[in-house]
């Protein structure tokens, strides 16, 4: 019987889910990541001939774009759930600053370098720097808090702001694709400045505000359902099921998006919710822990699949300014404005350091290019586009998770041993 290659895929995603476990262990202390190993044997696999089809995301831009989207709400619900500190405007004041400032600067900052150094016309530019703004911590778990604990304080700056971050970003990400999109379509028959006033209210003030009532709302009541039912059966922490939080992540997401909000904002602010009905509760552990299992294994499909698309010449279109502008992004530009952000900042001069160095680019970065990619036709500019997104997760996968373990450990004060 001739080997297909659906035989070698199984027999892939069975060795991918072993490594999965096994890896977080393996690399726990070493200057490298699991994001890392899996980016690595999906380029070395798809360099044998293994008759493995080639990765397209191009013609299987759909599949892309929902893959890595439900990874995104995955990784939101387990980030919200793991927070240990209560929602506010002083507590999270770290994060309103590096949403406030370092987004917003960071995104105009790799617009003018990729108008400058790729000769982009401005549109194009500004939706490179909105692709780019989230963050995702995933791929360097050592900056990321870990699981839930009873102590509200538990969590140290560098890895609350990150986490917490990320979490947000994702979901303001939209507003800034959608512009850019907007201002594309408004170039093609000339300029004009109609677009704003209609983006202004239905893309910033009402999508956004649709995704945190409905998140709110979703997960106050399922937080009251969990911990407070008088029913027995709908008060599913006594059961401790955790595959329960995925089914929160889907409704609070799937209801807003009918609803015509941002999905990735509610699945926030649903995690956040059930985390603050009940901090002390062990059901949080077991929650959070299914959905890292999850985000684990969708996480190193998605890793391993980038690898095998840069094995099949995905960066074949990459130019020196998409490499240069990449460099700028993550050495340059993120540095400087989350440094600026959190000046007179309640973080230590190291934790300000070390939270704008660790401005990670990763798999939400790939969702709103295939997004982005559906809504608008970019003709010639797509392949490119693609080159350097896919170059600049590459980069920061490297970068970042070969410097997360020595970086996070000095800064804990175990440099030394």
């Amino acid at each position: 019987m001739d080997v297909t290659a659906a035989d070698i895929g199984y027999a892939c995603l069975g060795v991918g889910a072993l490594l999965a476990a096994v890896l977080p262990k393996l690399v726990a202390r070493q200057p490298m990541s699991m994001p890392m190993v899996f980016l690595a044997v999906g380029f070395l696999v798809y360099l044998l001939p293994t008759g493995l089809p080639d990765l397209d995301p191009y013609r299987d831009r759909a599949w892309v774009e929902h893959l890595t989207e439900v990874c995104v709400i995955v990784a939101l619900m387990g980030a919200g759930l793991a927070i240990n500190r209560p929602f506010g405007r002083r507590s999270w004041s770290t994060t309103w600053r590096l949403l406030g400032i370092t987004m917003p600067l960071t995104v105009l900052a790799t617009a003018v370098a990729a108008w400058w150094l790729l000769d982009w016309p401005p549109a194009v530019a500004l939706l490179l720097g909105a692709v780019l703004a989230p963050t995702d911590p995933v791929l360097a778990a050592e900056v990321r808090v870990g699981e839930p604990t009873d102590a509200e304080d538990d969590e140290d700056e560098v890895r609350f702001a990150l986490t917490s971050e990320a979490g947000l970003n994702d979901g303001l990400a939209f507003p800034l694709v959608l512009a850019a999109l907007a201002m594309f379509a408004a170039a093609g028959t000339g300029w004009s400045g109609e677009w704003v006033g209609h983006w202004l209210w239905s893309d910033v003030a009402v999508r956004a505000t649709v995704g945190v009532a409905i998140g709110l709302l979703v997960g106050r009541l399922l937080g009251w359902m969990f911990f407070r039912a008088g029913w027995e059966a709908l008060r599913l922490s006594e059961h401790r099921e955790g595959f329960v939080a995925l089914a929160a992540t889907f409704v609070s997401y799937g209801l807003t998006e009918l609803l015509h909000g941002y999905g990735f904002l509610a699945v926030s602010t649903t995690a956040c919710a059930i985390r603050a009905a009940e901090r002390a509760h062990g059901y949080q552990r077991v929650m959070h822990a299914f959905m890292e299992q999850v985000e684990r294994l969708l996480t190193a499909g998605v890793l391993f699949l980038i690898g095998g698309f840069i094995a099949c010449g995905g960066l074949s279109a990459l130019s020196w300014g998409g490499a240069v502008t990449a460099v700028l992004l993550l050495l340059v530009i993120r540095p400087v404005t989350g440094w600026v952000a959190q000046l007179r900042g309640r973080a230590a001069p190291k934790e300000r350091a070390v939270a704008a160095l660790f401005g990670i680019r990763g798999i939400g970065s790939v969702f709103y290019l295939a997004y982005a990619l559906g809504e608008g036709d970019l003709g010639v500019f797509e392949k490119e586009l693609w080159a350097v997104v896919t170059f600049i997760v590459l980069l920061s996968v490297m970068v970042h998770g070969a410097a997360a373990t020595p970086v996070i450990r000095r800064l804990d004060g175990h440099g030394d041993r």
